[in-house]
This record gives structure tokens, C-alpha cells and sequence, in this order.
């Protein structure tokens, strides 16, 4: 039996100029409704001009959207913890960079309905309400200051501070609940008594949000009018506890080997295999469909932060709907009895097996690598998604000819905390020179990173030289790829050694300015990156030892004159 519920909601703007409340509601089916339920929210924004209504609508959204994309095997309050973190983190750079949202923030309270139970997640002064076998419940506390001068100012919510305290609790659901989320223009100009009348007076709950909404203002409500009414009509099954017990025991497989089968699925071959991680390439039995399985060494079932590690990739991987990148295959908690994840098959090679193979890249393959390589990574950039670990072995061909960046293992997300054990990893060749003196990851060094994979496709070397794991490297001046190469034109020359440029400042700030360097060409080449003084280059003490062997000479050829 699946959950059914029946919503209603309205929102009205009343005597402002303008509606900076806002609803969202996600109802999915089937295998997702069961694992992750249906989510309803509501937000009311504050803010001058329209960052009230941006920061109200963005939250919404972005929280129905992310919590969707979070592993299956996360519990739900931690999944609503992450994302609402994000959230808040985007609320206060928007606020930051942009005078006229300064001071943007906005409410929220949202309900996930699963099976037979509630999940509640609340900050700032709009309300959860509950009516159950006709008693009127409150479910939530306004974060308001206790005073009476005081009580419209909030001491919480969403973009008014880097720490965000949400309020989380949980319940069972029973047939005929209803549950009301209300603006406080509703709530605070009808009180509890009009609202418990209101939730009874009809059976459809459309009818009571519009009736909600039309006599608040009625009443004299000064503020938006929002509501936002769930009946529920059937609960669904209850396996919420069997899910979690089962997700804190999953381990990683033993390795799989040809033949083998696990979960439905059986093993086609062994694909790539690193120190920590192995795919491979797995049919569905009752489908046929190929597909990638990825999971763990056997060494490291046991290991927390490695389990973690694969299980922020599979929900990093599922935010990403591109093309440029391998799609994340849904698969239901009860069917998985190990730890892993399906991403979608695509025959075709990597770029380093085409190398491997004595594949010779000309410049207008490359330019085109490149552009198509810088639009992918430029998707993972607007979703706020470092790689860290380009390089030619994550970057595969179709032999559909579509170009995809594999491997997000080491990625990392202002949505995701980072992981104690894996700081600024990455194969060490194609690392950014600040990375190996402590610097953090950012849009510039991933671009590096492409930057030196244009260069080694073209020359099969590096800019620096090879760089070995665990070296402390001295980065001088790049050399010029046209030193190997000499058919590179200037412009691409330019744009490769630009990319690489020892100082991040130098470098494009941009995966789209990169792309449109590209695609320019050679019709508006960018100007070749300015050598570095001798000074500079030799450094201070080099330059004082030529100082004083120059003076040394002087004083010797004086004397020579002298005697002479």
C-alpha cells in the first residue's frame, strides 16, 4: 500500500505590492515516493525590494530539488540538514554580493510524508499545523524575539546568519490527519480558534486554503496570505526503521568477478579498479540493460569515511542532469543489499586509452575536446561542484561521439561537508601549483587541470615535467607545447599556457571564459601569456651571487688596466 494524500493551497498578496510568500510541493510515485515521500513547504521572505520573494522561491526550490538527489541511505532529517545548509549558504552570497538584496532571508517549514510518518523541518514564525480526530495541534515555535515590541523580528531563519538551527522532529501519520502550513498573515490575524474552525468546515482541502487565504484578508491581514493543506488519505507501508537498520549495516561486496550476480544484476566484467574504488560493468537480468556498477575495495567495508566518500558521490552525481555526465540509475534501498551505486553505460574509450593506443590528437580535435570538456565542467560549476581530479583517464568518448567527465569520488559541493581524508587529492601532474602549499580547491584550479590535459593531449607531456606523488615540486615557466609541437597555432599555445599559469590570478576565472577563448580562435586570439622577469624567475639570492660575481669582474679587469 502506497501513501495517498490529497493538497490544497492558495496564496494571495493582499494590501502589499507585492507576494514574497511562497509554496512548493513535490509529490513523486511509486519506488519514490516509498524511499523519499512527498515533500510540502512554505516561505515567507523578508528583504528590500525582491529579496524577500528570491529568497523565499530560491529555497523552496532548491530544497524540494536537492533532497531528491540525496543518497537513498541518508536518514531523512540528515538529507534536510544538508541541503538546508546549502541553502542558507546561498541565501547569504546572494544577500553579500548584491547591494540591492542586502539583508535578504526568508522562513521555512516543510513536512516529508512517508509511508506512516511525518518529518518536519522549521525556522522563522510560519506554522505547521495538525488536526487530528478534531483537536488542533501547533507543531512548531516561532523563532521570534520574546518581547512584545519584538515579536515580528526574527531570531531565525534562512540567510540571516552562517549558522542555521532548524528545528527537526518527526511523528506518525494516521488517516484523516490534516495538516496546515500558514503564513503569519494567516495565522497571527485568525488565531488558533478560526483556524480549527476553518479546517473543519469542509472536506476538500482547496476549499479550506482559499477559505484560509480569503478571510485573513477579510479580517484585516496586512501581510501576504499563504496556506498550504494535506489530507492524508491512506498511509502508506511503514518500513522506515528496516531501511535505515539496513543502510547503517550495508558493506561493500567481495570482488565480483565474471559471472557473479548481486542483487539482480550480474557481473559482465571488471572495468577500472584504483587503489580505493572498482567498477564494473553489470546487466540487469530482468531488463538486459548494461549498465556501471561502482563500489569499494573489499579492504575498505568497513572504513566510515570511504563509505561516505561513495555515498556523497552517488548524491553529487545525481544533482548533475547533463549530458557531460554518466547519469546516476535509481535502484530501491530493499533491492540493495551491498554498498554501490548504477550510473548509465556508454561505450567508447577514455581519453588516456586513446593515448595508450597511439591515438594522435590534431589541434582541431583538441580545440574541440576542450570546448566540449569546458562545457561539462562548466554545468558542474554552476551547481556549485568542484571535480578536482581532471585529468585525461576521467574524461571518456562515446563512441557516440558525446564527450563525458567521469569520477566525481573526489568532488566537492558547498552542499557537502568535505572529508577529513581526502584534502585536495587529485593525481599530482595535473594539480594547481597552490594545492601543493596548502591552498583549497577552486574553479581555477580545476581549470588548471584542464589546462594541462589540453597540453598532454597535444605533446604527451606535461607543462612542468611529471610531477611524482608525495613530490614537493618548484613550478618555473611552463614549457611551450610548440616546443614539441611546432604545428600548434599561437592562439591555442596561448590559451593552453594561460590555463596553466603558475599564479591563479592569471588564469581564465572561468570555464566559460575559457569556452569563448576557444571558440574565438584564432579570429580573436588572446595575447600570449607575459614572460616571467629573471629576477623573478632566478629569485632574490640567485641574483645577488650575479651582483657580486659581476662586481668581482669589474674590480678584475680594473686591475688588469692598472698593471697593464
Amino acid at each position: 500500500m502506497s501513501l495517498k494524500i490529497i493538497i490544497g493551497q492558495s496564496s494571495q498578496t493582499g494590501p502589499r505590492e507585492s507576494n514574497e510568500d511562497f509554496l512548493g510541493v513535490v509529490t513523486p510515485v511509486n519506488e519514490q515516493l516509498a524511499v523519499k515521500g512527498a515533500m510540502v513547504a512554505i516561505a515567507d521572505g523578508v528583504g528590500g525590494n525582491a529579496g524577500g520573494r528570491e529568497a523565499a522561491e530560491m529555497t523552496v526550490r532548491s530544497v524540494l530539488s536537492d533532497y531528491y538527489a540525496t543518497p537513498d541511505t541518508w536518514e531523512t532529517h540528515a538529507a534536510l540538514d544538508k541541503v538546508l545548509a546549502a541553502a542558507n549558504r546561498w541565501v547569504l552570497s546572494q544577500s553579500n554580493s548584491h547591494r540591492q538584496l542586502a539583508g535578504m532571508a526568508t522562513t521555512l517549514s516543510l513536512l516529508v510524508l512517508r509511508g506512516q510518518r511525518y518529518y518536519l523541518a522549521h525556522v522563522g514564525d510560519s506554522r505547521i499545523y495538525r488536526l487530528r480526530h478534531g483537536r488542533l495541534e501547533q507543531l512548531t515555535t516561532d523563532h521570534v524575539w520574546d518581547r512584545p515590541d519584538m515579536r515580528h523580528v526574527l531570531k531565525r531563519a534562512v540567510g540571516l546568519d552562517m549558522h542555521l538551527a532548524v528545528d527537526y522532529a518527526d511523528g506518525g501519520l494516521l488517516q484523516g490527519d490534516l495538516y496546515a502550513l500558514l503564513s503569519d498573515g494567516v495565522w497571527e490575524t485568525l488565531g488558533q480558534k478560526r483556524i480549527h474552525e476553518a479546517l473543519q468546515m469542509y472536506d476538500n482541502p482547496q476549499m479550506i486554503a482559499d477559505h484560509l487565504t480569503k478571510t485573513a484578508l477579510v479580517q484585516g491581514s496586512q501581510d501576504n496570505a499563504s496556506a498550504l493543506v494535506v489530507r492524508i488519505e491512506d498511509t502508506g507501508t511503514d518500513n522506515l526503521s528496516d531501511l535505515l537498520t539496513m543502510a547503517k549495516q550495508l558493506n561493500a561486496p567481495q570482488r565480483l568477478k565474471a559471472g557473479d550476480q548481486l542483487d539482480g544484476f550480474e557481473v559482465l566484467s571488471l572495468i577500472h579498479e584504483s587503489r580505493s574504488s572498482l567498477l564494473y560493468q553489470v546487466r540487469n537480468r530482468q531488463s538486459g540493460q548494461l549498465s556501471v556498477m561502482k563500489t569499494l575495495q573489499p579492504i575498505l567495508a568497513e572504513d566510515t569515511e570511504s563509505c561516505q566518500a561513495l555515498l556523497n558521490e552517488e548524491w553529487l552525481a545525481k544533482r548533475v542532469v547533463s549530458r557531460y555526465v554518466p547519469q546516476v540509475l535509481p535502484l530501491h534501498p530493499e533491492k540493495r543489499s551491498k554498498l554501490y551505486y548504477l550510473m548509465s553505460w556508454h561505450s567508447g574509450e577514455t581519453l588516456q586509452q586513446r593515448l595508450d593506443s597511439g591515438h594522435h590528437f590534431t589541434v582541431t580535435e583538441v580545440a574541440r575536446i576542450g570546448a566540449e570538456l569546458l562545457r561539462g565542467l562548466g554545468a558542474l560549476h554552476r551547481l556549485n561542484i568542484l571535480h578536482r581530479d581532471i585529468k585525461p583517464d576521467n574524461v571518456h568518448m562515446g563512441d557516440d561521439k558525446q564527450l563525458r567527465i567521469l569520477d566525481l569520488g573526489v568532488a566537492l559541493s558547498s552542499g557537502t561537508a568535505s572529508i577529513p581524508s581526502m584534502q585536495n587529492p587529485g593525481t599530482p601532474s595535473f594539480m594547481a601549483p597552490e594545492l601543493f602549499s596548502g591552498g583549497h580547491a577552486s574553479v581555477g584550479s580545476d581549470l588548471y587541470s584542464v589546462g594541462v590535459t589540453l597540453y598532454r593531449l597535444l605533446t604527451r607531456r606535461y607543462p612542468y615535467g611529471e610531477i611524482e606523488p608525495f613530490q614537493h615540486p618548484r613550478f618555473g615557466e611552463p614549457v611551450a607545447p610548440s616546443r614539441y609541437r611546432p604545428d600548434i597555432p599561437q592562439w591555442l599555445e596561448s590559451i593552453v599556457l594561460k590555463a596553466v599559469r603558475q599564479n591563479a590570478e592569471l588564469r581564465f576565472e572561468t570555464a566559460e571564459e575559457m569556452l569563448l577563448a576557444l571558440e574565438y580562435g584564432e579570429t580573436r586570439p588572446i595575447l600570449p601569456p607575459a614572460r616571467t622577469p629573471l629576477i623573478t624567475r632566478a629569485g632574490l639570492m640567485k641574483w645577488q651571487w650575479i651582483a657580486l660575481f659581476s662586481l668581482l669582474m669589474n674590480f678584475f679587469l680594473i686591475y688588469l688596466l692598472l698593471v697593464s
